[in-house]
């Protein structure tokens, strides 16, 4: 053995190859066709080997039956033998596709042979009756289908070779293996031809979503009959794009008029350009698990056509609550006017927990209030508000325990100077740590998986992120208290309105 001596790359080890290797996986119309293609195969080698076993044994039945009758006609020794009697002759000689061995009851040996090779008859079991297959004398011949009788009179063997059963299976075989070729190739063809003609609608919303992933919201997905699924997610989605579009433009707009200076121009198109590429990342997901669906549903691969329908309508609504949710956050990025109110934070807390307790039955939920006498009451919009208080329960409920408590507290803080209004929404699950408890309000930010609950497990990222803009847009500021594994508390505070 040679080895051949690896050179090492500048600034590298010896052997190390300075590429990365990236895996990538087969494009899913060659998947199709490869099964479809393999179930072919199998199906093909099924039936080969049921219609070659067939044969096999239709072959060897009809040559058993001329061994039989040959024991009992021409072979049988009937009378008993004289003194000099001779092989048989005349209508008695053996036809010349059968070796014969006759041993009389005084030990005679009868052979007639006219083959080049003799069948191993010592291989035969002592006592045997029945057809059997022996090879030949020495293992260079063919094989042979052997029978013996036993009579009065003496011992038949006959014996015929199996060179021409063997050989009609191997053409038979042959014969299958080209048919099954050309069957393989042929429905290889059409397979694929169907596969790309399938998906060439489904290809087309896909490279709709490339695009609009990589920021570029003008392309649509080309239209596509709406009796189809195909035609129904098209249109869906070219509603929601010129939506999202629209949003986008007026946003657009509004921070255009708003901008007073440079530096306020060079802040909004990167808070525009982080927000688009937020959006185009958090719309990805969504649109591809929907395409990979219906792809899956078109091809017939999803053996549960409603749960199929159940998952795509499940993104489908994923994708809805992201549109409003992208929609509210680049109207508080605009810094439109929101309402100015008295609102009752009481009331907007007792509303918050009475529809959090009708969601999440099971879950312990109740409202503390402070020890002041101060009403809390602040200037704001009273809906948003309460979207505030949503959004924090909410949060606590996604991602804690069913058995952890959660506890909205109220009070007004007048001491330092202070007169504001202090919400807090406090769980008794995990907590953050202090790497979460930094981020936990950015933007499409997500803690540890392990802290998400089942199928609420994510959310979409954005619920704290509005809470954090409702805050901001009210004059207050938002914060969180956390201990791992003891529980998380996140506070609001507002400015109190006076009278």
């Amino acid at each position: 053995m040679t080895s051949t001596p690896v050179a090492a790359a500048p600034g590298g080890p010896v052997g190390h190859a300075p590429e990365t290797v990236r895996k990538r996986g087969l494009p899913l119309r060659l998947s199709l066709v490869g099964l479809t293609l393999v179930l072919v195969v199998l199906g093909l080698f099924a039936s080969g080997v049921a219609v070659t076993s067939a044969m096999r044994q239709d072959l060897l039945s009809r040559t058993d039956e001329g061994l039989v009758s040959s024991v009992e006609t021409w072979a049988k020794p009937h009378d008993p033998v004289t003194a000099n009697p001779g092989p048989p002759l005349g209508p008695r000689r053996p036809p010349s596709q059968f070796y014969s061995m006759i041993i009389t009851s005084d030990g005679n040996t009868f052979v007639n042979n006219d083959f080049s090779s003799q069948p191993d008859l010592g291989s035969l079991p002592e006592g045997s009756t029945g057809p059997m297959t022996v090879d030949s004398v020495g293992g260079d011949g063919p094989q042979w289908r052997v029978i013996k009788d036993e009579s009065p009179y003496g011992v038949s063997i006959v014996a015929t070779p199996l060179s021409d059963v063997n050989a009609t299976l191997s053409r038979l075989m042959w014969l299958q293996l080209g048919i099954g070729a050309l069957v393989v190739l042929a429905i290889g063809v059409l397979s694929y031809l169907l596969v790309r003609s399938s998906l060439r609608p489904l290809h087309r919303v896909e490279e709709t979503a490339h695009a609009i992933a990589a920021g570029n919201l003008n392309m649509r997905v080309p239209p596509a009959p709406p009796n189809t699924e195909v035609g129904s997610l098209s249109a869906s989605l070219n509603t929601m794009l010129g939506q999202i579009q629209r949003a986008f433009a007026r946003t657009a707009a509004s921070e255009q008029q708003a901008r007073s200076s440079e530096e306020q121009a060079r802040t909004s198109e990167e808070k525009m350009r982080r927000f688009i590429a937020d959006a185009s990342h958090e719309l990805r997901t969504p649109l591809t698990s929907i395409k990979g669906f219906a792809e899956l549903y078109k091809q017939g691969a999803v053996p549960d056509a409603a749960d199929a329908m159940g998952r795509i309508d499940a993104e489908a609504g994923r994708m809805g609550l992201l549109v409003e949710d992208l929609l509210m956050l680049a109207r508080l990025d605009a810094h439109r006017p929101i309402d100015n109110h008295p609102v009752d934070l009481l009331a907007v807390a007792a509303d918050a927990v009475h529809g959090a307790a009708a969601a999440a039955p099971h879950r312990e939920i109740h409202v503390e209030i402070g020890a002041t006498q101060e009403p809390p009451v602040v200037t704001g919009d009273a809906p948003r508000l309460l979207q505030v208080l949503r959004n924090l329960i909410n949060n606590a409920i996604a991602h804690t325990p069913d058995d952890a408590s959660i506890t909205v507290g109220i009070d007004v803080d007048t001491g330092s100077g202070r007169d504001d209004v202090v919400l807090t929404v406090t769980d008794t699950g995990q907590g953050l740590t202090r790497e979460e408890a930094a981020h936990v309000f950015e933007r499409f930010y997500r803690g540890d998986s392990s802290r998400h609950r089942g199928d609420r497990g994510g959310g979409s990222g954005l619920g704290l992120s509005i809470v954090a803009a409702l805050v901001d847009a009210h004059g207050g500021t938002v914060g969180v208290d956390s201990t791992p594994g003891e529980g998380s508390t996140f506070w609001v505070r507002l400015p109190r309105r006076i009278d």
